[in-house]
């Protein structure tokens, strides 16, 4: 990403679950230059905070039909074989996880990794664990989300709440058809997105290695099988 990329990601606007966080620093600050000044100064600083952790830039994928992109913004702490969240009722069988690491600075939306339909939508409550760690992605908060490609591959996107996060946003409905890139929802301060791939997908990132969410391509899907007529 180049300056000007970066520029116009960081004064993107932002996603409509900041604004009541927006308006409340504002209000803070003129109450602020009412009656205590240094009132006003945090109630600037946390304005300018919100604005940043809100931002929403735009976003362009890839025309790749079976390419797999970036769930969200972060850093890929993991690339594992595990069980997808039981409360989606699939078969106990692993799959490729890729885990994303979002820390306070990156930009919170999420993004539809593929286009498909979204088969089903499933919330676990549980605890507030750091998001960096493996085993938050069983034990915290979570938001599972399955989506099946026209193709007939399944695919599963959790949001999970991390140690200051304490609120999963989801924006789609079960039954709604997405795009590839297409915003899905939000996690407020601090989270990780995990991403279950089908089998045969091939991953093509490293743990270590940052995401742009909604164009990094991060693993490419078998090509389907030709019709038989």
């Amino acid at each position: 990403m180049n300056l000007k990329d970066t520029v116009k990601s960081v004064l993107s606007p932002p996603h409509k679950a900041g604004y009541p966080f927006i308006a409340g620093g504002v209000v803070v600050a003129l109450l602020g230059l009412l009656f205590w000044k240094p009132l006003a100064w945090l109630g600037l600083l946390f304005t300018l905070f919100c604005l940043y952790f809100f931002r929403d830039p735009e976003r362009v994928p890839p025309p790749r039909a079976n390419a797999v992109l970036a769930p969200a913004d972060g850093l890929v702490v993991s690339i594992m074989e595990a069980v997808p969240p039981a409360e989606l009722g699939l078969t106990p069988e692993p799959r490729l996880r890729v885990a994303i690491f979002l820390s306070v600075l990156d930009v919170h939306v999420n993004r539809a990794p593929i286009a498909g339909m979204v088969q089903k939508i499933a919330y676990h409550r549980g605890l507030f664990l750091s998001a960096a760690e493996d085993k938050a992605s069983d034990d915290n908060e979570r938001n599972s989300i399955l989506l099946r490609t026209p193709f007939g591959q399944e695919l599963v996107v959790v949001q999970i709440a991390g140690l200051i996060a304490r609120r999963i946003i989801c924006d789609i409905a079960e039954g709604q058809a997405l795009l590839a890139g297409q915003r899905i929802g939000i996690i407020r301060f601090g989270s990780r997105t995990d991403i279950y791939l089908p089998h045969g997908a091939a991953p093509l990132v490293a743990v270590g290695q940052r995401m742009i969410g909604g164009e990094t391509v991060i693993a490419e899907l078998p090509e389907p099988l030709p019709a038989v007529i």
